[in-house]
């Protein structure tokens, strides 16, 4: 099963809406967690706007 499923403009992931560059930081850098945290609503609703399936319901899709 495919966890992530990033989106192809954007670089972001459907469902959370990281990117592979900050997934990745979330492991070695705990200090940019907040950051990266701060930013995720906004790229779902960005996301969501386009008409992207985001979230729960990109998971569903597949």
């Amino acid at each position: 099963m495919k966890i992530y499923d990033h989106d192809d403009d954007s670089g972001w992931c459907r469902g959370c809406g990281m990117t592979k560059p900050e997934r990745k930081a979330w492991k070695r850098v705990p200090g940019y967690r907040a950051a990266i945290l701060a930013a995720l609503p906004a790229r779902i609703e960005a996301m969501a706007q386009q008409g992207h399936a985001v979230g729960e319901a990109a998971r569903r899709r597949k």
